[in-house]
């Protein structure tokens, strides 16, 4: 899907010194929770937080559909009860369960989270968090923000993933700028010293075909140093018509484990797409309603097929280094570079044609043909980042009060080479489609111009223990953004801005023995913005505060975590174009206010659960149209549920014969921020059927079983999007 945005942002390095201290080789490894230790003759508590001496603790696999330990939520390997904000860990059992084929099919799901809200994209996660669009500024790899802008973005395949985590609500005193719903967080599949040898192939009903392994091993006898490959090749139709797509992505990996505190891993990947676009686009009136020719088919191509197009080359490579210098002192430094080279061409629909005119962008079609308009598009995207994060954790004790203090340095550069151009292109009918393949040249580009976006960052974090079971977590950063535009268009429009933020986070929570953890926390966010304002000043960031009360619970007679959450979110300084001379001032306001229920469960070994309740109140608080005022806020529904079961037989004749079934609702939604269109909730459903024993298995995955025709959401009246149709997909994998 395409959208004309303008833009850039983003990210660039320092590191830790890599020479260990020789005290390292004495080091003994941590394997799980610190235990108390005496200080000055006081015994301390025990303090549930996890560092890089527990190698994978954090981000290694979850046990079934239930992850205990998070670094998204605090940067430290802790306790998800003992973070005091809501965060989600969906983990590869859950996604193979699932066979998710993109990252936002696997936040299906999950509380707050609504995706793929103009149905399946093929080249991008769509991702709305508490609201607000987490899609660009939203994404995260390994805990280091995968910053995008206008068309410049980088896509991740769940096959490299080990984990997808979602930390909701104000991150800004983690991570610097970001999105002020939350972040999602992509979580790699590292070396693991392990042997691994795993084929998978699989074909679906488009029919679409794709083969992956994942190799892995010691190099050494001693396994200080193992690697892991993992690839994929994945190609065919899809449900659309004439938009094939294909995938080729390879990723190698190497680590370096000397002793159990120190880890070095190396890493690069590479992937390649060429694909014809899909979806979106399409008229209120012919989708979510009647025209009087019916509705569009939700397989209509609107593009022209042997023209349209769109090729991405994405690399990155980068290196994960930890290690514990002292007894409760830490380092750990991570850098990765990132490229990306983008194209794309073809027409777009803007709302109906009218012939007598010539003009197009109708809300209701013209009798008799009901043509519907479009404009062509090309664009073209380099970009070039760098992010890196630096830090030391240290556990000490200030009288009775246990602390682990995590103080970090972070460095992010984004630069994008753009340029975005339109053009004519004959109307196309919704009823009986002629393509031309013959398309009028495109008009001067609109933009064409060259951004970078610095950003650095010191940041604080002390999580304290104290009392018999109080938590108490306390956050501090700085950021110091640069942005500087390089306009390459007549119009010469180059500008510099710069800006400094400071956020904060405050969390208190008290532990129970029967695992219960009530909590409350307050976090503030800043989020840059590109362009100028009247004056010709660089627009200031979006800013703005989150207040938060949950409850935890992890009991002991179940593994299961049970999560609720009541939060109240107001975002400031959104840009908006005010009449009657469309002056852009950084004057809207939304408040996103709610409440959050998660359960994970691993019922028994044979039966696993996942449920998720969530209800809205969006409103638009200031607006450049005060009639707009108090209003719910076009797209994002105010009510959704859903729940997953799964249950393997685990004995027997039938053993390793498995089924899953879910249910997923999104509520109604609005096409115009005046609410007068109205965009109806669905339910869909999905299930699966697999059979695994020994080193082999088959699984049926079936996505939407009922087939129901539904429109996802709209974003304004002329650019709807249907919801993602049935989907089966056949699966083998072998190991050995």
């Amino acid at each position: 899907m395409r959208f004309l945005l303008l833009g850039s942002s983003a990210v660039l390095s320092g590191f830790w010194p890599m020479a260990a201290s020789s005290q390292q080789a004495d080091a003994q490894a941590t394997t799980g929770a610190t235990q108390g230790s005496a200080v000055d003759g006081l015994q301390l508590e025990a303090i549930d937080v996890q560092g890089p001496g527990a190698l994978n603790a954090g981000t290694g696999p979850v046990n079934g559909y239930v992850a205990k330990d998070t670094t998204t939520g605090s940067r430290t390997a802790t306790p998800i009860i003992q973070i005091p904000q809501s965060v989600s860990v969906i983990g590869r059992e859950e996604m193979t369960d699932r066979d998710v084929q993109k990252v936002d099919e696997a936040l299906r799901y999950t509380p707050g989270v609504f995706t793929q809200p103009f149905g399946y994209d093929s080249d991008t996660d769509w991702l709305y968090i508490r609201g607000f669009d987490a899609t660009q500024t939203g994404m995260f790899l390994d805990n280091m923000q995968l910053y995008s802008y206008a068309f410049g973005g980088f896509t991740i395949d769940p096959f490299l993933l080990e984990r997808v985590e979602v930390l909701r609500g104000a991150s800004s005193a983690l991570y610097g700028s970001s999105n002020p719903g939350g972040i999602v967080n992509m979580v790699s599949r590292r070396p693991t010293g392990e042997r691994i040898r795993y084929v998978e192939g699989a074909i679906s009903a488009d029919p679409n075909g794709q083969g992956a392994f994942d190799i892995g091993d010691r190099i050494d006898p001693d396994g200080k140093w193992s690697y892991r490959i993992l690839g994929k090749i994945k190609g065919g139709d899809t449900q659309v018509d004439y938009a094939e797509q294909f995938r080729g992505l390879i990723a190698p990996m190497v680590s370096f484990r000397p002793d159990d505190v120190t880890d070095l891993t190396l890493y690069a990947n590479y992937q390649y797409d060429d694909l014809k676009h899909t979806n979106g686009f399409f008229p209120y009136v012919g989708s979510v309603v009647p025209a009087p020719f019916g509705r569009i088919s939700r397989d209509f191509f609107y593009s022209e097929p042997d023209s349209d197009t769109l090729k991405a080359h994405q690399t990155m490579a980068g290196y994960e280094f930890a290690t514990e210098v002292l007894d409760g002192v830490k380092l750990s430094s991570n850098t990765r570079y990132a490229h990306l080279n983008k194209s794309e061409y073809g027409p777009y629909l803007y709302g109906y044609y009218d012939p007598a005119t010539g003009f197009g962008g109708l809300m209701e079609p013209v009798s008799p043909d009901y043509l519907l308009n479009r404009l062509n598009f090309s664009e073209s995207s380099v970009v070039n980042t760098v992010t890196s994060d630096n830090n030391a954790t240290v556990e000490f004790a200030t009288g009775p009060v246990a602390h682990t203090l995590l103080a970090g340095i972070d460095y992010k550069f984004y630069q994008i080479d753009q340029s975005q151009a339109v053009g004519s292109a004959p109307p196309i009918s919704p009823i009986n489609p002629v393509y031309t393949n013959s398309l009028p040249d495109l008009w001067a580009p609109y933009v064409d111009e060259t951004i970078d976006m610095n950003q650095i960052g010191g940041y604080l974090q002390d999580q304290m223990r104290f009392g018999g079971g109080w938590i108490t977590t306390l956050n501090g950063r700085y950021d110091y953004v640069w942005i500087n535009r390089d306009d390459h268009t007549a119009a010469d429009i180059d500008y510099s801005g710069r800006r400094g933020a400071f956020s904060g986070r405050a969390g208190l929570g008290y532990e129970f023995s029967n695992g219960l953890v009530p909590y409350v926390s307050a976090a503030s966010f800043f989020n840059p913005q590109i362009g100028t304002d009247a004056s010709g000043q660089a627009l200031p960031p979006q800013t703005g505060e989150q207040y938060e009360i949950g409850l935890k619970w992890s009991p002991s007679f179940v593994d299961a975590l049970f999560t609720v959450a009541l939060f109240d979110l107001t975002r400031r300084h959104m840009v908006q174009s005010v009449a009657p001379l469309y002056i852009p001032q950084t004057i809207g306001e939304t408040r996103s206010r709610g409440v959050e229920f998660e359960a994970n469960a691993n019922i028994t070994k044979e039966l696993k659960l996942v449920g998720a309740f969530t209800a809205y109140d969006l409103q638009i608080r200031n607006d450049a149209d005060a009639a707009l005022i108090g209003n719910q806020p076009y797209l994002v529904p105010e009510v959704m549920a859903s729940l997953w079961l799964d249950y393997t037989i685990g004995d027997g004749d039938l053993k390793g014969l498995g089924f899953g079934a879910g249910v997923r609702y999104v509520g109604s939604s609005y096409a115009d921020n005046e609410n007068t269109l109205s965009v109806p909730a669905a339910t869909v459903f999905d299930a699966a059927v697999r059979y695994d024993r020994d080193n082999w298995g088959v699984a049926l995955n079936v996505n939407n079983v009922f087939d129901e025709d539904y429109v996802a959401g709209c974003q304004t009246a002329l650019s709807c999007g249907y919801g993602q149709g049935r989907s089966a997909i056949l699966k083998a994998h072998f190991t050995w």
